[in-house]
């Protein structure tokens, strides 16, 4: 069958006449995988053209689920919304392209560690003489005196473009970016593309390697098949994260990283701070004593009163991390939603919950709170929360795309049964018959 061309600023109103087709639906649900979910235009910032493709031999289950009919009984359907935009495609077929050949790449290392360093040279050696590629590296990486000191790689090292961490922005300078390390270095990645990240090859040379799936024994060969574009990538969600600093004053340590904004009024003393978050936002109690006590809100409501050691709310990615640690379920990265896991509740019945990915949360202190909070992103920019300041949350139109060794799903069983050895159990013995005694 032929390509099913949709507009770029496709509302729901515009498919409904062709959802109702007979034989559009057949062809839906025979002959390829559809996922839809909808996105808000923000000054038609984020429109963009979508096709439908309808090709043979595809699996006839979507790892989203069915797409829902909007019309309910005889008379009732769905509230049309004329600036929601609906993309159509097949998670299946999430594959890497370049519109352009790729010149430039970020190789991030793990610090203090020197079983990496040969790696590290190898790799960049094979980047720039074989592959002839602009090599992006951090400062403080070529510092280290294991890699200043090596005369022979110096002349390669001379050649690389160097970025220091909180004053160089690597936005539309790097095409993609290779990590040498644990989950550590994937976040760290991520920490440092405020907006549009580039495509991030993980390679697991680290304690965990949840999020790193490539090995580095074939390097090479691997590497040459992302450059040319042929590789599977699952998109992880990551949080919007502002803090709101309701009485923030110079002396307090500020992060530079952070987008800093104010309100015009130089009597007022509000702050703004802007984080991406790949995998939880933790509010905590902190060094004190006393239970945390803070409210959690969602989409402007109060929905319940966290009283305990504290909070996580983490993304699908996340759901691995300090989430499942804390007792929460473990969430596919495809699934677009929010997890809300309270740490060590004092109260019998706060389970984990799932949020719709599209709503809006928001944390502030409790008036009954005894104590201040503390809040982390990703493990990092800790920093006190007192009252009247508020954390809000959401998720971000800027995912990471994680490039997979096979697919999305083969990919995170994988990384469960490995890294976290996912339902591991002696199996039971076969029970011989009376029969097979004798």
């Amino acid at each position: 069958m032929k390509a099913a061309f949709v507009p770029s600023e496709l509302s729901i109103a515009d498919l409904s006449p062709l959802m109702q087709l007979d034989s559009f639906n057949k062809a839906l649900c025979k002959h390829c995988v559809v996922r839809v979910h909808l996105r808000l235009l923000y000054k038609n910032k984020y429109a963009r053209s979508a096709s439908v493709v309808l090709p043979y031999g595809m699996r006839n289950q979507s790892l989203h689920g069915p797409s829902p009919v909007t019309t309910f009984g005889p008379k009732a359907c769905m509230l049309q919304n004329p600036h929601a935009v609906m993309h159509i495609q097949d998670p299946a077929s999430q594959k890497l392209t370049w519109n352009k050949p790729p010149k430039s790449v970020l190789v991030i290392k793990k610090i203090r560690d020197a079983s990496l360093l040969q790696p590290f040279k190898e790799l960049c050696i094979f980047l720039t003489e074989v592959k002839n590629m602009i090599v992006y590296v951090e400062k403080k990486v070529l510092d280290d005196p294991a890699i200043s000191g090596d005369e022979n790689f110096g002349a390669i090292a001379k050649k690389f473009c160097t970025f220091r961490e909180d004053f160089d922005d690597l936005s539309n300078r790097v095409d993609f970016i290779i990590c040498l390390g644990g989950d550590g270095t994937l976040l760290y990645a991520s920490s440092l593309f405020q907006e549009s990240v580039p495509p991030v090859m993980a390679f697991h040379l680290g304690s965990l390697g949840f999020l790193t799936p490539f090995k580095f024994d074939t390097y090479q060969s691997q590497v040459t098949q992302i450059i040319e574009g042929n590789a599977a990538i699952v998109l992880r969600s990551r949080l919007k994260v502002q803090v709101l600093k309701e009485n923030w004053e110079k002396k307090d340590t500020m992060d530079e990283k952070s987008i800093i904004l104010t309100n015009g009024d130089a009597e007022s003393s509000r702050k703004v701070m802007q984080y991406q978050v790949l995998n939880e936002v933790v509010v905590d109690r902190g060094p004190s004593s006393y239970l945390s006590n803070v409210d959690l809100y969602l989409d402007g409501h109060l929905i319940t009163t966290v009283q305990g050691d504290g909070v996580i709310v983490s993304t699908p990615t996340g759901s691995t991390a300090y989430a499942v640690a804390a007792g929460a379920s473990m969430i596919h990265p495809n699934v677009p939603a929010i997890m809300i896991t309270p740490i060590c509740p004092h109260s019998l019945s706060f389970r984990p919950i799932v949020v719709p990915a599209g709503v809006e949360l928001k944390i502030k202190l409790s008036r009954e709170a005894r104590n201040t909070a503390w809040v982390s992103f990703d493990g990092r920019k800790r920093q006190e929360i007192c009252h009247g300041d508020s954390i809000t949350i959401t998720t971000s139109c800027f995912p990471v795309p994680s490039i997979c060794f096979r697919d999305p799903v083969n990919d995170w069983f994988e990384s469960l049964a490995q890294c976290l050895h996912w339902n591991v159990r002696k199996k039971q013995n076969y029970l011989i018959s009376e029969d097979e005694e004798f």
